[in-house]
């Protein structure tokens, strides 16, 4: 069931929200508020991933969408009955409200618990200076969801507060995974390595420097057809560590020197899996806070290529330490 509120405020809300939960009979056993901020073009798909991800971890989502309305106005839809995990609202917000959502968002957030802000597509510069970025202990972009992919992965990794992360980072879980298992396996020293992907793919810009901060090796970057990371190679003298998979193929070709071939399952996951996975944990990420900073010294040696209009920006106590 939905229930429309037009023209609202966010004490009218929260209380529908307090009444719809007594009508139902249910108790709150929430763990964490999910803000998400998108607009109408994207709304039902991030909406349902918000809900697919609330059957794990229950929480209540609230969807903030910016209308392009000239009138300051608030609607609400609230969403409760069988299905419905949580408490899931939608704000459609338009006029000079959308320049003060902050406002809107938190008299509505659950006290005494973590608040997650997800930007399924184009987000601020600084997340963590963002009004409503600010009310969140953790914060998740998308670079990938962007217009500019390496543009928007090198703003944001100037910009990288504690509790930040990226869904390019959570895509490489699975290649990650079969790494480390890898080397898990084979012992020999690596001398080098090399990330094959299409040019201006967000997750293997952050493969190789992930790559650098373990092996403290140079990586290579070559470019490959469409469709994401095709190969990762890790160099020895015994021969290549190597994961490789074709555009459209779930199956990946995995190779360890002195073993023979195999394939292994490298499905690609789609939004509400990449989300799930980011929600199962509320501390910062402090290994992706050390790749982003990597990131930056890869752009700074021109291993990325990322055009002048481009270039990260970062805060202004940051760049007076510069």
């Amino acid at each position: 069931m939905i229930e429309e509120l037009k023209n609202t405020s966010a004490s009218d809300i929260a209380a529908a929200i307090l009444k719809a939960r007594r009508n139902l009979g249910t108790a709150s056993g929430l763990v964490f508020t999910l803000v998400v901020v998108t607009d109408s073009r994207h709304f039902n798909r991030v909406l349902g991933a918000a809900m697919e991800s609330g059957r794990e971890h229950p929480s209540r989502i609230l969807v903030v969408v910016f209308g392009h309305a000239a009138a300051t106005r608030l609607d609400a839809e609230i969403h409760t009955g069988e299905g419905v995990p949580g408490d899931v609202v939608a704000l459609h917000l338009s006029g000079e409200l959308t320049q003060h959502a902050d406002s809107v968002v938190l008299p509505l957030l659950l006290p005494d618990s973590p608040v997650v802000i997800w930007w399924p597509n184009e987000c601020p510069i600084d997340p963590a200076d963002d009004p409503i970025g600010a009310l969140g202990t953790r914060r998740i972009t998308d670079s990938s969801g962007s217009a500019d992919h390496l543009a928007a992965l090198i703003a944001r990794a100037g910009n990288h507060a504690p509790g930040d992360t990226d869904l390019a980072w959570t895509r490489l879980t699975p290649w990650r995974a079969l790494l480390a298992a890898a080397l898990d396996q084979y012992h020999g020293r690596i001398t080098g390595a090399l990330v094959e992907a299409a040019p201006g793919n967000a997750p293997a810009e952050l493969m190789a420097a992930w790559l650098e901060t373990r092996l403290s090796v140079q990586v290579d970057r070559v470019p490959g057809p469409s469709g994401g990371i095709t190969s990762v190679r890790l160099h020895s003298l015994a021969g290549d560590v190597a994961v490789s998979r074709q555009p459209g193929n779930s199956m990946a070709c995995y190779n360890i020197p002195g073993q023979p071939p195999r394939e292994v399952a490298l499905p690609r996951r789609d939004i509400q899996q990449l989300i799930t996975e980011e929600l199962r944990r509320m501390d910062p990420d402090d290994i992706f806070e050390q790749v982003v900073a990597q990131v930056l010294v890869r752009a700074k040696r021109g291993e990325i290529n990322v055009s002048g209009r481009s270039q990260p920006r970062v805060r202004r106590d940051e760049a007076d330490q510069k």
